[in-house]
Order: C-alpha cells, then sequence, then structure tokens
C-alpha cells in the first residue's frame, strides 16, 4: 500500500479523533444499544436500530481512522527548506485575474482544509504548484474554467 504524507499536526488529530471514538463514542454507543434493547421488540424499535446504524457508522470511521494513521508517513516540516514548492510549503499567491492574494499550505489529503487555507498535496491547484518558484505563473484548471495564479512567496514554517 501507499504511504499517505502527514504533517505532524494532522496525524496528532486523527490520533485524537481515534482516542475519542473508542474511548468514548464507542462506550456510549453500546450503552445506547443496551438501554435500547431493554424497550423489548426489537422489530419496531427506532432506538435500537438508530443505536446500532451509529454502531456501524462509528466502528466505519475506526477502521478508516486505523488504516491512514498506519499508512501515515509523517513529514517534519521544521526540515524541509528550499526554494522550490513541495509538501508542506505555505505557498502566496496572486490572481492574475483579480490580483486577490492567497495564501495556502500544502498538506495530506485526510487535513485538507480550505477554510484553513490548507490545500490537498492531490488538488489541482497544488498539483500545478509542485517544483515552482517565486516568480513563476501558474495556470490551474478549475471548474470554473482555468485561472492564473502568480507565485510571489513560499515558506516552510
Amino acid at each position: 500500500m501507499e504511504k499517505v504524507p502527514m504533517t505532524p499536526e494532522g496525524y496528532a488529530m486523527l490520533t485524537e479523533e481515534l482516542k475519542t471514538r473508542t474511548t468514548t463514542e464507542r462506550p456510549r454507543i453500546i450503552a445506547a444499544i443496551s438501554e435500547a434493547r431493554a424497550h423489548g421488540d426489537l422489530s419496531e424499535n427506532a432506538e435500537y436500530h438508530a443505536a446500532k446504524e451509529q454502531q456501524s457508522l462509528n466502528e466505519g470511521r475506526i477502521n478508516e481512522l486505523e488504516g491512514l494513521l498506519g499508512l501515515a508517513e509523517v513529514i517534519d516540516l521544521t526540515k524541509l527548506s528550499g526554494e522550490t514548492i513541495k509538501f508542506g510549503a505555505t505557498v502566496s499567491l496572486v490572481d492574475e485575474d483579480t490580483e486577490e492574494e492567497k495564501k495556502y499550505m500544502i498538506v495530506g489529503d485526510v487535513e485538507a482544509d480550505v477554510k484553513r487555507g490548507r490545500i490537498s498535496i492531490s488538488s489541482p491547484i497544488a498539483r500545478a504548484l509542485i517544483g515552482k518558484s517565486v516568480g513563476d505563473s501558474v495556470e490551474v484548471a478549475a471548474p470554473g474554467g482555468a485561472r492564473g495564479y502568480e507565485i510571489v512567496e513560499v515558506e516552510f514554517v
């Protein structure tokens, strides 16, 4: 299987979610199933069926998290440097049409969050940026049409 690149922060976030799901959610759901069973006839017991569905979703997510953490390749961002864009870089871009400046950090797929300025390494914009440096222009195929950006800053935090 292929390794999943991840920042230490992303790894910690997934580890914490796994811990919460196994130590808090799992016992809560088991208690809800036991309580619903006590109500009698399971064939018409909506509480029981809802609790079983919650259990199924929780266990599925636990399996997914364990798989992601098992395949994680945690990349120490403090050891990264250079002029070219790669995983872990924080990139400042200027939209060539609107002159709007945007700042993104390139992270692993599971920790991407555009609202926080974190884009996935496999996103179209990150793929266009990889290997480029300050002063380069990139063309990104976006759902609303191609967009042009100029790279104004590359930093490794």
